[in-house]
């Protein structure tokens, strides 16, 4: 019954305004009383059956005893009121399930229990239960629908190994709204790269992606806050797009818009700050890995006044409603703007290397993502080129569609595409055309030469390119000119005396012969 002793006139006003059909908020408001205090007296009333004339009929020493046995049923609860209250930690845990009422729940308890308590009863102790056992819990949320995610407040800190010092780190703390599965992990700072890190390592965690990501108001998050639609940051977007969920940012300055990760990050203060703080952490893989197994003993601990744990919660109701992660880990992207130059290429600052884009893109200025592995282009959102990310400083990664006709024919003319063709001329050709490549001349009289000599081959055909090389190569002689000069003085069908060394030298009267120097 309630603390408060009342006059048995206002217990009777309490019962007369009930009986004409208003409601506690009402009664409590207008007669100056705990609505806490209205609503005990008044299941008193209900469960008691009787009218409101019957008990206004008792004199006051009868009414006061009757309330005063109905404190005594509360200390010393009937056999109906305790199967009730052990149906309840149930009933509240398949009220989290999609479709699920109370009127469900109340039909099956009166199949089981025939002399139960009527529907309006079993809502008005249900409510009350819930009040006693989770007082702060005012939604019921939907199961696989929110994940609200926050930094703690008070940092935690590890001591660098090399340098003595001790590295302060941030709390990522994350909750599932239905079972309250938590997740908590140190991290480097609240910037985006960590911060996204966090929020995947969250759903991996709890393996699977729920309806909604619930973040606070930060700059990883949001970049600029509005009640209604506020702007979120694009990388962030881009990481919620990849695992399919959405970002319902809490409203700025309004905490109860995100009570239940307030909450969490409270009862981490008490169960994980103190137990961490008595001990020395050397990196913040070995942090980690501490917080982890606490908060793994937290999820498995019993929830108060239920029978189950945040985990069994977790893997009864609510696991099977997440989304399936993707195959691939998000691959964290930042941005970089600049202008498409005169041949067709965009500087990426950072790594000062040059990607093509399409021609028609000349002068104007375009956005980048790029990643470890990728960089992506993108002009008015739409994505108009991909490249794979390459690294070396003022080198050009190029795609021949990006170019025009007259750039395209010259990037084409690559080393592998003259030896291509060369190879349809024969092994002697492919030879030749290697010792050209290998001469060190500019790229641009490398190009001029190979396709000079090649040209000769449409002309002579392939049998005389192939002797002429052949001959050429005898002479060590890497030229186009001396390809030219063999085809046209047919020399490529000269054929040496294989005796031409055993030969005797004519004689002549200029020669001196070899006594002429003895």
């Amino acid at each position: 019954m309630a603390n408060t002793t009342l006059s048995m006139s206002k217990i009777r006003q309490i019962l007369r305004m009930y009986d004409q059909g208003r409601s506690r908020q009402y009664i409590a408001l207008h007669l100056d009383i705990a609505r806490n205090t209205v609503k005990k007296y008044l299941a008193t009333y209900d469960a008691s059956g009787l009218s409101f004339k019957e008990v206004n009929a008792l004199d006051d020493k009868a009414l006061e005893d009757f309330f005063g046995k109905a404190r005594e049923r509360e200390r010393d609860p009937s056999q109906r009121m305790q199967s009730l209250l052990r149906c309840f930690p149930h009933v509240d845990k398949e009220l989290k399930r999609i479709g699920m009422t109370r009127k469900i729940l109340w039909e099956a308890y009166k199949t089981e229990f025939p002399d139960g308590y009527a529907y309006t009863q079993f809502c008005d102790y249900y409510v009350s239960w819930k009040g006693r056992v989770n007082p702060t819990m005012h939604l019921d949320h939907k199961v696989g629908d929110k994940l609200f995610v926050d930094f703690a407040g008070e940092k935690l800190s590890y001591v660098d190994r090399d340098t003595g010092e001790e590295v302060a780190v941030e709390v990522f703390v994350a909750i599932l709204a239905a079972s309250q599965l938590t997740y908590v992990e140190a991290v480097h700072s609240q910037q985006k790269e960590d911060f996204i890190s966090a929020c995947e390592n969250t759903m991996h965690y709890i393996g699977g992606v729920p309806q909604a990501l619930v973040p606070d108001n930060l700059k990883a998050a949001v970049t600029k806050s509005n009640r209604y639609e506020p702007t979120l940051n694009e990388t962030f977007l881009d990481f919620a797009n990849h695992y399919g969920t959405t970002i319902l940012p809490a409203r700025a300055y309004r905490p109860r818009d995100k009570a239940l990760v307030e909450g969490a990050v409270k009862i981490m203060y008490r169960r994980l700050y103190i137990p961490i703080r008595q001990h020395t952490y050397f990196s913040l893989k070995s942090l980690n890995t501490a917080i982890r197994a606490i908060v793994d003993e937290h999820n498995n601990q019993p929830l108060k006044g239920r029978n189950y744990s945040r985990k069994m919660q977790f893997e009864e109701v609510e696991r099977q409603t997440l989304d399936p992660l993707p195959v691939q880990r998000y691959e964290f992207k930042k941005i970089f703007y600049g202008t498409v130059m005169k041949n067709s290429h965009i500087c990426l600052g950072p790594d000062k290397h040059y990607y093509s884009v399409p021609i028609r893109l000349i002068g104007k200025k375009i956005k980048i993502l790029y990643s470890g592995s990728t960089v992506e282009i993108f002009s008015n959102y739409d994505r108009v080129a991909v490249h794979k990310r390459n690294k070396t400083p003022y080198q050009h990664s190029t795609q021949q569609e990006h170019l025009a006709n007259t750039h395209r024919y010259s990037n084409e003319r690559t080393p592998e595409k003259f030896l291509e063709e060369a190879a349809a001329y024969g092994e002697d050709v492919v030879s030749y055309i290697l010792k050209i490549m290998e001469r060190k001349q500019h790229p641009e009289q490398i190009r001029k030469s190979c396709e000079g000599i090649l040209s000769l081959g449409k002309k002579a055909g392939a049998d005389r390119l192939a002797n002429a090389c052949r001959k050429a190569m005898d002479y060590g002689v890497y030229t186009y000119k001396n390809i030219q000069s063999i085809l046209e003085n047919n020399m490529d069908s000269y054929k040496e005396s294989i005796f031409a060394d055993e030969l005797l030298m004519p004689t002549h009267d200029n020669i001196r012969g070899e006594d002429y120097y003895k």
